[in-house]
């Protein structure tokens, strides 16, 4: 990676993309190192209006032709606009939510759609123009460039496509995701791009703000649960402080599945108790104006997590009809409603054998974002925990015992949200008969993951401190088992090992005990698995069975591999070479045992090329 001016971190969030930076050129501070500053984000605030912010709320809003005056949505560096980013699309998109497309962020990691093609609104009418998942996270990115050439860069060498971007995604993010989102950021400009974990960004942060102080306030056996409870997602990871030639250390030991599960709930249920309202005055209400309850329960939400003060919050959406006043029908959402939702609904108490609950699969459900059947978030907890087992294998202990804990994300603003996390945690450690948690002060939920990713740009210099960890799970490659052809049956697959848990980036490692047969010529599924609970798998360890947990299915990819030599449907005998690149991205080569013929395979979905 070439040295740049400014080091740049993004979080491109579910609900605001934030945007920090180090000015290498500045003057140092006591610590010897360079201030992490915030990026004040240009943005329409009202038509004609621009104003800065440091939060780039994630929505688009796709205006229909007739919609506003002409150039009233016009930006300093763009006169023509076909969609509006920012905190006006945020607030439009309350009124007119049919046009307003959220969530995209939920949308790039969904499994069972097509997430480059065009599918967001979802559900909109066909008069709304619609653009893919991967798409709308490119707008944010380039909104983010142009706005910062515009703002930053009074030289060439200052544009923001110059700079080292270090670009967060939750840790639950698979290959694909991953894949997906550094897609996302080439197609906005962005090619000097490294990916970055959000719970660890969030830890760098608070390494950051206490200086050198964080190696009193930790101490080599802890283990520090970070708990980072986002608008689209719910991420856990656990570091451990270790000593190193009598030095403090950082290793990231673990990350949670991908819990979609978070704000974007809680707002859909405080919606449904606010519809109840509207029914008890005889109104009821349509699809769109849903959707418009919806995005107001989370300005609501949001105002009251921000704002203890505040004890209520009227919830405006337009009405139908002659009859309605002003043309608006409002309700009231009180401060202690939405806390008892919050906590009753998505913080439950619970014993730390109390895991989730998998619903049944109804044969027909309606397509949309793949939320957690079970919405407690302490039950996902609990789970993550148990399977993690004891630090070490002398403990005696049923979970793994977190000793510190920071919180992370919008929703651990709430005061009794983070009260309930730690009520459930210190009385899981009393059973198993250790002591309370401490918690760790002093990050800004809002802001630390941006700032943690700059922080960490800096430390990949070799001026911070540096968390190890590599891939947070480890990956295999489903291997067809050679039997004889049963009528009905699907031969069942064995999982090789690829590559290991904590394999670390800019790393690879060579596959030689097994020989597999590739078919080549003709369009074929590959299958890959992941896990984040199989630690001790080495590359080329063949599974022939696992319990349900241990491996999970992840996106197949569908391919042709060819070659001018070989003729279509010969099946070569290939060892398999894999790589983890700088930005995180994994590819398995198939190498043919002669050493004459290569082929890559990418933890990718498939794309049609523009």
């Amino acid at each position: 990676m070439k040295s740049s001016r400014y080091i740049v971190g993004i979080d491109l969030g579910t609900t605001n993309c934030v945007v920090s930076y180090i000015d290498t050129t500045q003057t140092l501070n006591e610590f010897d190192e360079p201030e992490v500053q915030i990026f004040p984000i240009p943005q329409i605030s009202e038509p004609g209006q621009l104003s800065e912010s440091e939060f780039l709320p994630a929505y688009t809003y796709i205006p229909s032709e007739v919609e506003f005056p002409k150039n009233s949505l016009a930006l300093p560096w763009q006169e023509d606009i076909s969609i509006v980013i920012g905190s006006f699309a945020a607030k439009r998109g309350a009124e007119v939510a049919v046009r307003l497309i959220a969530s995209s962020k939920s949308w790039l990691c969904h499994p069972h759609v097509d997430r480059t093609s065009p599918i967001l609104p979802w559900n909109a009418p066909e008069s709304v123009a619609k653009r893919s998942p991967l798409e709308v996270s490119s707008y944010y990115l380039s909104y983010i460039r142009q706005a910062w050439n515009y703002s930053l860069a009074e030289k060439e060498d200052d544009r923001l496509e110059e700079q080292n971007v270090f670009l967060t995604v939750p840790a639950s993010f698979d290959a694909v995701a991953r894949d997906l989102t550094v897609k996302a950021a080439e197609k906005a400009g962005l090619s000097q791009v490294t990916l970055l974990e959000e719970p660890q960004a969030a830890f760098y942060s608070w390494i950051n703000d206490r200086k050198r102080q964080w190696r009193k306030e930790t101490k080599a056996g802890d283990i520090v649960l970070v708990c980072d409870i986002g608008g689209g997602t719910t991420d856990f990871s656990l570091i451990e402080v270790t000593e190193e030639e009598g030095d403090l250390a950082l290793r990231r030991i673990a990350v949670g599945d991908h819990i979609l599960l978070g704000g974007d709930n809680m707002d859909l249920t405080l919606a449904f108790e606010a519809k109840k309202k509207f029914l008890e005055k005889g109104i009821k209400l349509d699809s769109q104006q849903m959707l418009a309850l919806v995005y107001n329960c989370r300005l609501a939400k949001e105002k009251m997590l921000n704002d203890p003060e505040c004890i209520s919050q009227p919830v405006v959406i337009l009405g139908r009809g002659r009859s309605v006043v002003g043309g608006t029908i409002q309700t009231e959402i009180e401060r202690d409603e939405v806390e008892e939702i919050v906590l009753e609904g998505f913080f439950p108490k619970c014993d730390i054998d109390d895991f989730p609950v998998r619903r049944r699969a109804t044969g027909l459900k309606e397509l949309g974002l793949h939320y957690e059947s079970d919405s407690a978030i302490t039950k996902h907890l609990a789970r993550f925990l148990k399977q993690q087992g004891g630090k070490k294998e002398e403990d005696q202990k049923i979970f793994l015992h977190p000793t510190k804990l920071l919180f992370n994300g919008g929703v651990s603003k709430s005061s009794a949200v983070r009260d309930r996390v730690v009520e459930m945690l210190n009385q899981w450690l009393k059973e198993d008969n250790d002591k309370p948690v401490t918690i760790i002060e002093g990050n800004n939920p809002d802001l630390a993951v941006a700032r943690g990713a700059a922080y960490y740009g800096l430390a990949k210099q070799g001026r911070g401190i540096r968390i190890r960890g590599g891939t947070s799970r480890a990956y295999y490659v489903g291997i067809e088992t050679a039997m004889p052809a049963v009528p009905g049956m699907v031969p069942p697959i064995k999982a090789l090992c690829v590559v290991p848990f904590g394999m670390e980036e800019g790393t690879d490692t060579e596959i030689k005990d097994h020989e597999f047969g590739l078919v080549v010529g003709e369009q074929a599924v590959f299958r890959f698995l992941g896990s984040t609970t199989r630690k001790e798998d080495r590359p080329g360890i063949l599974l022939e069975d696992w319990y349900e947990d241990e491996l999970i299915e992840l996106a197949p990819l569908e391919a042709t591999l060819t070659h001018e030599d070989i003729e279509g449907g010969t099946v070569v005998p290939v060892t398999f070479h894999s790589y983890v690149t700088e930005v995180g991205i994994l590819e398995l080569w198939c190498e043919s045992m002669d050493d004459k013929y290569r082929w890559k395979l990418e933890f990718n979905v498939r794309e049609t090329e523009e």
